[in-house]
């Protein structure tokens, strides 16, 4: 049993599993391939951004499919932060 609980947490050591579980009484195993997602969305988005601010200065216009560009990665980013809050409030 205590094999299996410590493989469902990722850990490897079993000393180190059960001196977690003496002084916490828990272990929380965090996937972050959704945060890593994340920050990959935000760094496009922000690249985006900053395109468009240069296009504008050296223009005077902003073009509606740059908006609505952003206007996506926005959403993306808000999913993928949602999707994120919902697993960490199942833990």
């Amino acid at each position: 049993m205590i094999d299996r609980r410590m493989a469902q947490t990722g850990m490897a050591n079993r000393r180190a599993y059960l001196l977690k579980m003496a002084v916490d009484g828990r272990v929380i195993h965090v996937e972050l391939d959704s945060v890593r997602e994340m920050v990959r969305l935000l760094s496009n988005a922000t690249n985006n951004i900053n395109q468009i601010a240069k296009r504008a200065n050296q223009t005077d216009n902003i073009y509606a499919a740059d908006l609505e560009e952003l206007r996506q990665r926005y959403d993306e980013l808000w999913s993928q932060t949602r999707t994120i809050l919902r697993k960490l409030s199942e833990m």
